[in-house]
Order: C-alpha cells, then structure tokens, then sequence
C-alpha cells in the first residue's frame, strides 16, 4: 500500500484538473464515476451501470477520497491497480466511470 501512495506522488497524481469531478453511487449499484458534472455522472451511470433512478443516491466527493479509493481497489485481475493507470485515469479528460460494482463484472 504504501508503495502505491509513494508512487502516485512520485506521478505528481494530486495535480488539479479543470471541471473534472468525482461522484459515487450506492444503489442500486455502486460506482464511482469521472465527469464535469452531476447531470453527466448520471448519464455515464444510467448509460454503463444501470438504467435505474428508483434509490439512486448521487453524491459527490473530493478528489483526494476518490483517488485512494481508486488506488485501493482491485483490478479485474484481483491485484491492485498499478500506478501508471491511476495516473492516466486521472489526468485525461473521459467522463468515465472509474469503480463498478463487483457483481456487475
């Protein structure tokens, strides 16, 4: 874990980038999406994830929490996700979503 952190800050990762924001939803599914805004975190939602509004619960969260849970999780391989691909999910400019409910893979 700790290798990971000193990599991404060996990456400059905490580098500010313009009208990106980070957003989480809890159900029906979780996911944690990249987009410029809360309308365009529902479409990559609605459009990848589930078509749902029915206890969607959209939030936002600050980049810092999104870019630990993000460096934390595991990829479909079940390692963790390496620094390099961190870094390039989190400096382009993809509204994407970035964690998805296990059972949906």
């Amino acid at each position: 874990m700790d290798m990971v952190l000193q990599a991404l800050t060996n990456l400059d990762i905490k580098k500010e980038m313009n009208n990106v924001k980070y957003f989480e939803v809890n159900d029906p599914y979780y996911a944690m999406i990249k987009a410029e805004n809360e309308k365009n975190a529902m479409d990559v939602y609605h459009r990848l994830v589930a078509d749902a509004d029915d206890g969607m619960d959209l939030k936002e969260i600050e980049r810092d929490k999104a870019l630990i849970k993000y460096s934390q999780a595991m990829g479909e391989d079940k390692t963790l996700i390496n620094p390099g691909e961190i870094y390039k999910e989190f400096n382009d400019d993809v509204q994407d979503i970035l964690l998805i409910d296990g059972s949906l893979i």
